[in-house]
């Protein structure tokens, strides 16, 4: 199995797979730039792509190609990337915080959250004046149902399941009640209420080279920190108190912890809507190939995380040609039935089925 492979043939065979990660991760990106509406040859793909990013190498390319490949294509697959690769590490975080594999943005509200801070801009108008008010009033709504969720459901350092999952429906439901009420109250400003529509359905549609830089420095510094606290997040697997016993700051590191899982969150919403259950299926999956060490989980999740949101993207375009499907519609239909199966795995193991 890959699993053994991998864990069991020390750090050659991890380096090997990681790199095997990133080669699946460029094949994805290239394979869903070339196909569209208008195919294009994988290699004219290839061609466009180091031209613009290797400029003295003075390759030459069809200028309609370029502007199909560079300006409309390659944004919105950039994109795709960076979401599904941020959502997954935040949901890697979250199921290391809580020491619980189903803990993730969408089912603790996070992403709803952050859908709600991004909604209230657009509502108020402070959208409109600058598209930097977007990933700000996310992270808002994104912190503030996290620190909610956390408050109501952990007790001496211990996340009770059944409460977690409570509280992320209870949630869930009134930010969805708060999202209807805002587009009631915008009912007769049509534009408003279809970019209200958007976040709340999830998609990647005319995304441009400014959503990327948009939400790609926000991901930047929420993989960086990941990574720095991945030790502490093992500790945690021990629990909290075992954790402060090794010299850990608990409270400190989960401040850190939460911050950083709603930054890439709430970066993630900015430009994408909302986008269930990447950072759901991802983790676990990871964990099953990688094991719980986090310095792998973190880095995996990313690769894979992005490949994933990159394919499901693909798929959206394509499925029901020239109409798309919208992204969350896609991942909700994957993610969905992945959970329920997580649940009854759950009820399993603690003796209710």
């Amino acid at each position: 199995m890959l699993r053994d492979w991998i864990q069991r043939g020390g750090q050659t065979r991890l380096t090997l797979f990681f790199v095997l990660l990133a080669v699946l991760l460029g094949v994805a990106i290239v394979m869903a730039i070339a196909i569209g509406s208008t195919p294009i040859a994988p290699g004219t793909v290839v061609r466009v792509l180091a031209a613009r990013l290797l400029p003295f190498a003075h390759i030459g390319v069809d200028e309609t190609d370029t502007i199909l490949i560079w300006i409309v294509r390659t944004p919105r697959v950039l994109v795709a990337a960076l979401v599904g690769a941020a959502l997954a590490i935040a949901g890697a975080q979250m199921q290391g915080l809580f020491q619980n594999p189903m803990a993730s943005p969408d089912v603790i509200a996070t992403s709803s959250g952050a859908a709600l801070g991004a909604v209230v801009t657009i509502a108020f108008g402070f959208a409109q004046i600058s598209l930097l008010w977007l990933p700000l009033g996310a992270f808002v709504g994104a912190l503030a149902s996290l620190w909610i969720v956390y408050a109501l459901t952990t007790r001496g350092g211990h996340t009770p399941i059944a409460m977690l999952l409570l509280a992320g429906v209870a949630l869930n439901s009134l930010i969805g009640a708060l999202i209807s009420f805002v587009l009631t109250l915008n009912g007769g400003r049509f534009e408003i209420a279809q970019e209200i529509l958007f976040w709340v359905m999830g998609g990647l549609d005319s995304r441009m080279w400014m959503h990327v830089w948009l939400c790609a420095p926000c991901i930047a510094v929420g993989v960086i920190v990941s990574l720095v606290y991945a030790r502490e997040l093992d500790l945690f697997l021990a629990g909290e108190e075992t954790a402060a016993s090794l010299g850990v700051d608990v409270q400190r590191v989960k401040r850190i912890v939460l911050v950083t899982a709603a930054l890439l969150t709430s970066a993630a919403v900015a430009v994408s809507g909302m986008v269930g259950f990447v950072g759901l299926i991802v983790p676990h999956v990871v964990r099953l190939l990688v094991g719980p060490a986090h310095r792998r989980v973190i880095p995996a999740s990313g690769l894979i995380g992005a490949t994933f949101l990159v394919l499901t993207d693909l798929l959206a375009r394509t499925v029901h040609p020239p109409e798309e499907i919208a992204l969350g519609i896609i991942t909700a239909s994957l993610g969905a039935p992945f959970f329920l199966y997580l649940l009854v795995k759950q009820r399993r193991e603690v003796g209710y089925l």
